[in-house]
């Protein structure tokens, strides 16, 4: 907690640097710190309106990353099981409690976002509001009401923040906007009780109810837990999260996402089929989701299923058994990667990893079919992208991996490129895609966080 006149010289600090260095890594502390000290002054500075109208107490200081997905794509709707890590890009938000029951997020280059938790009564103002849906205000009401049912208080506060996640990257950033709003009510109000899982669900209950997107809960998790993290979503009341090591730069790789361009807006009907059709094949055996049967079950019904509900249908369900496979080994390669001792087995055990990331793209392709919208044809960017991409490793004898990253059809794929390849992947890509559309992600171990400089 920071008074007014104490912020930009804790943003100055040396404790400030080495949470910095942490966060994003050593070579952008100044690039953080610029960061962190335009947000400040944007709150403080005359002119902020109602931003600081009625706030009381000290600054605080929050920040929660995007996430990217390792393994397990289009997984966890379905009980299923998923790899996943927080990485460097992040929502940074300076933040005062409000006295008047009111939130105010406001977010550089979108509209602020101004919602009043209490009716004139004075009771919580919590119900869904269909002219809400899809906004944020959704979102912060949906998660003012989490808190509110779990016995948890969730007054006002004022928040100016920024946002580096790229929007429609597949790197969740209203997931991690989402947890950051979790994360504020309850420093501010829950006494920093709620555990990361705690302040994901939350996240996903608004954005299920409130915001009317029929989402899982891994990108929630990713970007709450920090790190790489292996969720297993059998009990999905209470996942199994498991931290995993996750150090591809000591194996001399990058990450490094691919963003094609593609419009999402009118992609809802798509994603929205992906668990609709899995638990369609789910509900001919009785059960709710795919994470209560076997492949085994599942064959042995599949002349039934594609009369009932197509092949579609039916190649997705594959898709959710073989992707939960995939991901145990993929965690299990990674752990291997860290314990080995020998190169030799090291290397073995990243090539592994590498040869399951190729096998859940091509099983994404062909099986899950999430590489392009079915409605417009015309529009295939990432299939372009990873076409590039299997070309620059073919063009280069180069070991990599590749595959459509998130909710797919439009938007990003991911990609793992040698490290002293990377400058001519950016170029051979750049060359369709634009300047920037290469973006080599970092993994950061703290998830959803208050900064205490």
């Amino acid at each position: 907690m920071i008074q007014e006149n104490e912020l930009f010289a804790k943003i100055n600090s040396k404790q400030a640097s080495n949470i910095f260095a942490r966060l994003y890594g050593e070579n952008k502390i100044d690039d953080a710190r610029e960061r962190y000290t335009k947000l400040a002054a944007n709150m403080l500075e005359r002119g902020s309106g109602e931003l600081l109208d009625e706030t009381t107490g000290e600054l605080r200081v929050f920040s929660a990353p995007g996430r990217t997905e390792l393994g397990g794509n289009h997984t966890d709707h379905n009980h299923g099981k998923v790899l996943a890590a927080s990485i460097q890009l992040d929502s940074v938000a300076i933040v005062k409690m409000r006295k008047d029951n009111t939130v105010i997020f406001r977010s550089t280059g979108f509209p602020d976002v101004k919602v009043k938790l209490v009716n004139p009564d004075g009771t919580p103002d919590m119900h869904p509001r269909r002219e809400e849906t899809g906004t944020t205000e959704a979102l912060v009401r949906g998660i003012a009401s989490g808190f509110y049912s779990q016995g948890c208080a969730a007054g006002g506060f004022s928040a100016n923040a920024d946002s580096n996640v790229l929007p429609g990257s597949g790197l969740s950033s209203s997931a991690a906007i989402e947890v950051q709003i979790g994360r504020i009510f309850d420093s501010l109000y829950g006494e920093g009780k709620r555990t990361a899982l705690e302040i994901a669900q939350v996240g996903q209950y608004a954005e299920n109810i409130y915001f009317g997107k029929p989402c899982g809960l891994m990108d929630q998790t990713a970007c709450a837990c920090g790190g790489a993290v292996a969720i297993d979503f059998t009990d999905a009341a209470r996942p199994e999260v498991r931290q995993i090591n996750f150090d591809l730069a000591a194996a001399g790789y990058a990450l490094c996402i691919v963003n094609t361009g593609g419009n999402h807006a009118d992609l809802t009907a798509d994603y929205a089929q992906i668990p609709s059709e899995m638990k369609a094949v789910a509900a001919f055996f009785g059960k709710s989701t795919l994470g209560e049967l076997d492949k085994e079950t599942v064959i042995a019904g599949a002349s039934d299923i594609r009369k009932a509900l197509g092949d579609r249908a039916l190649l997705r369900s594959l898709h959710f058994f073989d992707e939960n496979i995939r991901v145990d080994a993929m965690a299990a390669a990674l752990t291997e990667m860290e314990n080995v001792v020998t190169a030799t087995a090291k290397q073995q055990a990243l090539i592994s990893y590498l040869n399951l990331v190729n096998e859940s793209g091509e099983s994404s392709r062909d099986l899950l079919q999430n590489i392009y919208s079915p409605n417009h044809p015309e529009f295939q960017g990432i299939s372009i992208a990873l076409a590039l991409t299997r070309d620059f490793f073919r063009k280069q004898k180069l070991r990599g991996a590749c595959r459509v990253h998130g909710g797919g059809f439009a938007g990003t794929i991911q990609a793992y490129i040698p490290m002293d390849a990377i400058d001519a992947y950016r170029v051979h890509i750049e060359m369709i895609f634009g300047a920037g559309s290469v973006t080599v992600l970092q993994i950061r171990s703290k998830g959803a966080i208050e900064l205490v400089f």
